[in-house]
């Protein structure tokens, strides 16, 4: 009898805190700023607390961020207690920010409470520049993990003498700095080398294309990235190849020299076999060395690589160039050189026989003439044939 109320008594306990609960009510932050240092996109976004939760200290606070990520067009959330937080956004559209108030602790009961509505702030992109005037496919590229490169393309309507400028910033410097070396393309510039000037990895790396022409600033384009994961290995330089037991034809090859980590190399090989048909294969291993079975001695058998840093070290990366070629045999064997198909030969049979055939009806010609007493003057190539088979 004396559990049944102690259960009772804990039932009304905690219906009585629920609705303590559902009565609470949360306001959300009152105010919301957003402030560009000049990075590039990189944005410190800052909210102020409700004021009706300025007494309140016995209860701590948090906030829920919410801001629409452009590069991966979804929406990205942060719980926080702090009251600022830095995103990387694309400065060339809108940024939307809102932020909710969460509360707990023992005005809650302990129960996370949180605002039923939010502050929102939505930041106007900038439209300025000459419109379609922004650069097309830019493309940063880490050799070999020694340098980068960066390029891009013009874009069709970007007005003549027009001249694209490239800016960068990451958390290591202190403000933004200009490209330190441009590629050119008949006097254009058209990409940065940073041969010299290494960028970081495992950071966001941003950077702005932007330029000027006689009519106006061009449009912007901003891009921000990690350049460990745009790395492009150094071609293979060796290449073996060798026939083992059973015929069996053994390839192998070295890793390319460099700070790409081994382990994380994945490796394509193409299999050309030349001869009376042509085949191409393509091979996919980890290994650096493949084994064939036994091939015919007819055919000839060419071999080149390429590999890339594979998913398990990076999100992306580039294919190396393809390795010089190697083949077994060297010269395509003499056996395995196109024959003639049997229908070329019933040609060249048949033109024989119809040309026996007319050499036959152009002596008969001359011989009923002559039985006849006609004379008549023969066509030179009959006159020959007949001369030559009277012959």
């Amino acid at each position: 009898m004396a559990a049944h109320r102690l259960t009772l008594l804990l039932l009304f306990i905690m219906r009585r805190e629920e609705r303590h609960c559902q009565a609470l009510s949360v306001d959300p932050p009152e105010s919301i700023d957003i402030y560009d240092p000049g990075h590039l996109g990189r944005l410190d976004i800052t909210w102020r607390p409700p004021a009706s939760l300025h007494n309140l200290t016995e209860c701590p606070q948090m906030y829920q961020l919410e801001y629409f990520d452009s590069y991966q067009n979804s929406w990205t959330a942060i719980r926080t207690p702090a009251r600022t937080y830095t995103a990387q956004f694309d400065l060339m559209k809108d940024v939307s920010v809102r932020v909710y108030t969460l509360l707990s602790g023992p005005c809650t009961n302990g129960h996370l409470v949180t605002s039923s509505n939010y502050t929102e702030l939505v930041w106007k992109a900038p439209s300025t520049g000459v419109a379609d005037t922004a650069v097309k496919d830019f493309t940063c590229v880490f050799y070999n993990m020694m340098y980068v490169k960066c390029t891009w393309e013009r874009s069709p309507k970007t007005p003549a003498n027009s001249q694209h400028n490239l800016y960068f910033w990451h958390k290591e410097l202190q403000q933004t700095k200009e490209c330190p070396k441009y590629l050119l393309s008949n006097g254009v510039q058209t990409g940065c080398d940073f041969t010299g000037k290494p960028l970081p990895e495992f950071t966001d790396v941003s950077f702005c294309v932007n330029g000027s022409s006689p009519e106006g600033p061009l449009k912007p384009t901003y891009i921000t990235l990690q350049i460990q994961n745009h790395v492009k290995p150094d071609t293979t330089g060796e290449l073996h190849l060798q026939t083992g037991s059973d015929a069996q034809l053994e390839l192998r090859w070295t890793n390319p020299a460099g700070r790409v980590p081994k382990h994380c190399l994945e490796w394509e090989v193409e299999h050309n076999q030349e001869g009376r048909s042509k085949k191409t294969i393509l091979i996919s291993t980890e290994a650096t060395s493949l084994t064939l079975p036994s091939v015919s001695d007819n055919l000839r058998n060419c071999f080149r690589v390429r590999c890339r840093l594979d998913k398990y070290c990076t999100e992306t990366s580039f294919w190396s160039d393809w390795s010089r070629q190697i083949c077994h045999p060297k010269e395509i064997p003499s056996s395995a050189e196109p024959q003639q198909e049997p229908v070329s030969i019933f040609v060249y049979l048949a033109a024989v026989i119809i040309t026996a055939l007319l050499l036959l009806l152009g002596v008969w010609e001359v011989l009923k003439m002559r039985n006849h007493g006609q004379v008549k003057k023969l066509d030179p190539l009959t006159a020959s044939a007949g001369r030559s088979s009277a012959l």
